[in-house]
This record gives C-alpha cells, sequence and structure tokens, in this order.
C-alpha cells in the first residue's frame, strides 16, 4: 500500500512537471501555438464530459458538442465574436433536432447537457484570449509577444496556483469547518480563507509590478480566487453526481484534463473581461457603460 502510494506521487510529479513546462512554453509563445494547445485541452474536455455524463445515464450528443464547440473556438481565436451568437444558436437548434428525431430519453437532459457541454468545453478558449490581449495581429500569428495579456496570463495563474497551495495546506492543518459537505469533503472554510488571502496578495505583488492601483490589485485578487474557487466546486458538484471519482485518467495520477483544469473554466472567461474592459484602459467601454448608468440616474435625479 505504501509502495503504491509512493508510485502514484512520483507519477503525479512527473506528469505535473511535463504538463507545467509544456503549458507555460505554450503560454510564453502565444498565438498559433497556445491556440493548438487550446483546442487539444477542448478535445479531451468534450471526451471526459460526455463519458461523466454517460455515466449518470444521460447521452449528450457528442457530435454536436464537438461541432459546435469547434465554431465557437473557429470564431474566438479569429476575433469574429458576432459569430458567437449566431453559433450558440446554431447549437441550440441542433440539440433539439437531435433530440426529436432520436428520440433518446430523457429528452429535456439530453438537450440541457448537450447545450451545456458546448458552452462549458469552449470556455477555456478565453485563456487564449487573454493571452492574446494588447498583441499585434490580434495575436494568432503573434509568437512571444510580450504583450500586455502574457503578463495577465502569468497573474492568473499564479494567483491560482497559490489558492490551491494556501486551501491545502492551511485547510489540512487548520481545517475545521467544510466548506461543502456534500460536493468536496475535504474542503474547508479556513482553507478557503487562507487561498484567499494568498492570492491577494500575489495580486498586489503583480500590480505593484504592472504599475495596477493597489484597490484594482486587491479587487483582483479576490475575484479572480472566487472564481478558481467556484469552477473547483462546480466540477467536483458534476462528479460527485455522476458518481465518478476523476473525470478522466488521461494524466497519470492527476485524472482528467477537466480536474486539472477545473480553477480556470471560470476564472478564464472573467480575467479576459476584467483585465480588457477594466485594467487596461480608463476609456474602456466597462468604465463608459458605467458612466452611461450613472448619467441616465442623474437626468431622473437620483444622482
Amino acid at each position: 500500500m505504501e509502495n503504491s502510494s509512493k508510485q502514484n506521487n512520483t507519477r503525479r510529479i512527473i506528469t505535473g512537471l511535463i504538463a507545467g513546462w509544456l503549458i507555460f512554453g505554450a503560454i510564453c509563445a502565444g498565438g498559433y501555438i497556445l491556440a493548438a494547445v487550446v483546442a487539444f485541452f477542448m478535445y479531451f474536455a468534450i471526451k471526459e464530459y460526455a463519458e461523466i455524463l454517460q455515466h449518470k445515464g444521460f447521452q449528450p450528443s457528442c457530435r454536436i458538442i464537438y461541432f459546435i464547440t469547434f465554431l465557437l473556438f473557429a470564431a474566438s481565436v479569429s476575433h469574429l465574436e458576432f459569430l458567437i451568437p449566431i453559433v450558440l444558436f446554431l447549437g441550440l437548434v441542433l440539440s433539439f433536432c437531435a433530440v426529436l428525431f432520436k428520440l433518446r430519453q430523457p429528452y429535456i437532459a439530453n438537450i440541457s447537457t448537450t447545450v451545456f457541454g458546448f458552452v462549458l468545453c469552449w470556455l477555456p478558449c478565453y485563456i487564449y484570449l487573454l493571452r492574446g490581449l494588447g498583441a499585434p495581429g490580434k495575436g494568432f500569428l503573434s509568437l512571444f509577444s510580450n504583450n500586455q495579456g502574457f503578463f495577465y496570463i502569468i497573474m492568473l495563474f499564479f494567483i491560482i496556483l497559490v489558492t490551491d497551495i494556501a486551501a491545502y495546506f492551511f485547510g489540512k492543518r487548520y481545517g475545521k469547518h467544510q466548506l461543502s459537505p456534500e460536493i468536496s469533503p475535504k474542503k474547508t472554510i479556513e482553507g478557503s480563507i487562507a487561498g484567499t488571502v494568498a492570492a491577494v496578495l500575489v495580486a498586489v505583488y503583480f500590480g505593484f509590478c504592472l504599475n495596477i492601483p493597489l484597490w484594482k490589485s486587491v479587487l483582483t485578487g479576490l475575484l479572480i480566487t472566487f472564481f478558481a474557487q467556484l469552477g473547483d466546486l462546480s466540477e467536483s458538484m458534476l462528479k460527485r453526481d455522476a458518481g465518478v471519482k476523476d473525470s478522466g485518467n488521461s494524466l497519470p495520477g492527476h485524472g482528467g484534463f477537466l480536474d486539472r483544469a477545473d480553477s480556470y473554466i471560470l476564472s478564464a472567461p472573467f480575467a479576459y473581461f476584467y483585465f480588457k474592459y477594466f485594467i487596461i484602459s480608463d476609456s474602456s467601454p466597462f468604465l463608459q457603460l458605467l458612466g452611461d448608468i450613472h448619467k441616465a440616474f442623474s437626468n431622473v435625479g437620483l444622482f
């Protein structure tokens, strides 16, 4: 038993190091290299997602999920954002058609899990989009560019890394109150708080290096760690509901691709919009929107 545990830890360390360096290299390269890595991950994420749902007894259409996710990926990396609502509508129509013509029970669950599948598995695209912020040519053909997105994505990864480390070690030693007993019994409130504090400290450090105001740095750490922990719990919820321990076995010692990327599923899209509309420019559309809202309320005498 002890030898088996040591072997598993060894596999876990080796796999983690290899995967970590490959991902870090892809992030440094950016452009089409990172896009290819993201596409590779999305392929396995869809595969693992379908297996989890089939274990639960649902039958989402894998062909539709692959097809729509590919179209969403293509629209995202091409920066053709206006196509995304059209593709989502197409996916919804195809999901209804797949159930109507094949008549696989349960109808509602199969439609819902198909739609949820291509939305969920498309979200990792925002890792690529975040890396490309400020890159020339919108980032696809620009390799090893030290644009703003490079520093923001490094900031994102370090915030999530210290969140996981601090939450694990502090929670293991001092944790007494379970964060979500039915979903993830090993996670504690104390560990979550420790992870949040560590995330804020890292965000403040990066904010100082990147000339981000202190209050924005603190807010960055709080929000990113919130979405990271929420994504982690959400993926655990899916696995527990389906009665599986890991999303897959593609990564020795780590489970599946979804297991390793659960913290980024929600935090990466948030980080992209947050940095793009709230950090990069004071004249951003986000702040303009706030100004328009304030002006509207002022006109009716509320402010």
